[in-house]
């Protein structure tokens, strides 16, 4: 079993790999990377938010790397809404997406220099796998859009779901739609 570390450094590989993939995709192979992409994204930061940044923010020193993160998750989640809403064809899109690229990319060099660390110095690594599997099952009923504003644990817990079902009835719609 992988350790949480391992499995968050793996979805920022696929992240960077879906970004190139939307940069020089076109068509329908274009929207279908885009989403896919708006999807890993809306999941990850989800469960981050519900197990790696409260795992941090009780290390010592913790605390403000965490509330840097969630800021950055913040704006993030703005601009990725806002270009969710406008699509892969709009005009400015391309600009936005090397925003966005560039923030996300940033932001999870920060996790790697400064999060998971401080994880890895406090935590053995049976907790490191038992973290892998809660991020898992976070992932599992989380949102799959962006919604700027949820960033805290409680607002994830309380509200996630509910908007996770929505979420995923307008995917399956989209995906029929086409």
């Amino acid at each position: 079993m992988a350790d949480v570390i391992t499995l968050l450094q793996k979805q920022h590989e696929t992240i960077r790999t879906l970004f190139a993939e939307v940069e020089t995709a076109s068509g329908a192979e274009r929207k279908d990377a885009w989403h896919e992409l708006v999807r890993l994204l809306s999941i990850h930061e989800t469960a981050e938010e519900e197990i790696v940044h409260p795992a941090v923010s009780r290390v010592s020193g913790g605390e403000p790397i965490v509330d840097a993160r969630v800021a950055e998750e913040h704006r993030a989640k703005e601009l990725l809404s806002t270009m969710d809403d406008i699509g892969p064809d709009a005009e400015g899109f391309d600009t936005l997406l090397v925003q966005l690229r560039d923030d996300v990319l940033a932001h999870a060099a920060h996790e790697e220099q400064m999060e998971f660390p401080l994880l890895r110095e406090v935590h053995d690594q049976e907790r490191l796998e038992r973290m892998a599997r809660a991020v898992e099952a976070a992932e599992a009923i989380a949102p799959t859009r962006p919604h700027p504003g949820v960033e805290s644990p409680i607002a994830n817990l309380a509200l996630g779901p509910v908007v996770a079902v929505v979420d995923k009835a307008r995917d399956a719609i989209r995906k029929v739609l086409g």
